[in-house]
């Protein structure tokens, strides 16, 4: 048994397994803070590899006033809006204006066939009749704007429910915009396009990485309740 030195009392191993009050040692001081710092980077590896799954939300699928394709991502959203018509989900279809150069074209003599065009048109190819499609009359800039829009029209037209189709990683971000903006008396249900091209193993290629980190960027503008605004068309 150890014996106290004029330095003061040794570390004693049996009165530490009686629940002696001495520290333990610095080996198994390290090894717990080893054990501690490899938990932490394994659940960081573990968020940071799930972003991709985290980031889709899925409704369930129910019958609605209309259908909505959200700007971007052709022509898989327009397509996943056409197979919902066919199979009955909404009498309609609605589909964003995204903001365009139209304009400073048409000023060199050059003709220029927005994006809601070809949806439009992929659409009617897909079997959907040219009268059930209607397109926003004014360019959107973003996604709270094709939001405040779509609620906007909703209660013109005294509907109450929307299907809307976006990409799988955007979904997350649009429920949350509806959330904040749309009220209670409206129903969206978010329906991600199947087509799409995301991966949820994001950062495979740079693409789908910064698809994640818009994503992440824009849901935390909506979280801290949207001080960055949408810029003007």
């Amino acid at each position: 048994m150890f014996t106290a030195s004029p330095l003061g009392k040794r570390w004693n191993p049996e009165r530490h397994q009686r629940g002696g009050s001495a520290l333990p040692p610095r080996a198994y001081v390290r090894a717990v803070s080893a054990a501690l710092l490899f938990a932490i980077a394994a659940a960081g590896i573990f968020a940071f590899r799930g972003l991709g799954s985290w980031l889709v939300r899925e409704d369930p699928l129910e019958h609605a006033d209309v259908i909505v394709v959200l700007s971007g991502s052709m022509p898989s959203r327009a397509e996943e809006a056409a197979r919902l018509f066919r199979a009955d989900y909404a009498p309609e279809v609605w589909v964003s204006r995204p903001t365009s150069p139209a304009s400073s074209l048409a000023s060199l003599g050059i003709s220029y066939a927005g994006e809601e065009t070809y949806n439009r048109e992929i659409l009617i190819r897909l079997g959907v009749p040219a009268n059930c499609i209607h397109i926003f009359p004014e360019p959107i800039v973003d996604t709270e704007q094709e939001v405040r829009e779509i609620a906007r029209q909703l209660r013109e037209q005294n509907k109450r429910s929307a299907i809307i189709v976006t990409s799988p990683q955007h979904t997350r971000r649009v429920k949350a915009l509806w959330r904040r903006i749309a009220g209670g008396d409206l129903r969206a249900i978010l329906r991600p396009a199947p087509d799409d091209p995301f991966n949820v193993h994001w950062w495979r290629n740079t693409q789908d990485a910064f698809a994640v980190m818009r994503e992440l960027m824009g849901l935390l503008n909506v979280w801290i309740g949207l001080p960055v605004r949408p810029q003007s068309p």
